[in-house]
């Protein structure tokens, strides 16, 4: 195992859900008391790629089913995706709101009511509009030991930042869910702004 891992694996326990019975997976950053997670389906071994979704905390999504994003719609999708497959892994990535944080995140949306879009309220705050360090992902998987993965993204950034960290990503698996009225600028500005690939195209890569 590396030497330079930026977290350690600490416990894990079963976890049935809708999609099936995952093993959820804890991992705990080196040098602080930051915690993520990873929901593990089936037997990931061996040299097959395996189906990944690098999924960033967002309460407002996940947990009380906010509109103006999508990102309980995707964490939805992945967990179907990874249980038709039998065999897969989402990391459940805890930076909250880009990792700007629950309260800075309410602090955006506010100036977003206002007219800004999210890139821009995360500037008025005083952030880059994506604070979040992949790197820790790739390490999860590394603890996994997973190497080589499918990845369900619609993001260029988590695919160059994975790569660079050392994880063989063969394929990019589109996760285009959530659509609607109330998350339409937010997409588009995902997309013209953070260059986000909303297409349904199966790329290899």
């Amino acid at each position: 195992m590396e030497n330079n891992m930026q977290l350690k694996r600490v416990a894990e326990a079963k976890l049935p859900t809708h999609w099936g019975d995952f093993l959820m997976v804890g991992f705990e950053e080196l040098g602080s008391s930051n915690d993520h997670l990873a929901l593990v389906l089936g037997d990931i071994s061996g040299e097959m790629p395996v189906l990944a979704r690098v999924h960033s905390e967002c309460l407002t999504g996940d947990a009380l089913f906010s509109q103006r994003c999508d990102c309980g719609f995707q964490l939805e999708a992945a967990l179907a995706y990874i249980a038709k497959e039998g065999r897969g892994i989402l990391l459940y990535h805890r930076q909250e709101g880009r990792n700007i944080g629950l309260l800075n995140k309410i602090r955006a949306y506010a100036l977003q009511d206002k007219g800004a879009d999210t890139v821009e309220a995360n500037y008025q705050l005083g952030f880059n509009a994506d604070e979040r360090d992949f790197t820790l992902c790739a390490d999860m998987l590394k603890l996994l030991g997973v190497n080589a993965v499918r990845l369900l993204t619609n993001n260029p950034h988590k695919l160059r930042i994975l790569s660079q960290s050392g994880i063989n990503i063969t394929a990019r698996v589109p996760l285009i869910v959530g659509n609607n009225p109330k998350n339409a600028r937010y997409l588009a500005t995902k997309a013209t702004k953070m260059g986000h690939l909303l297409n349904s195209k199966i790329n290899p890569l």
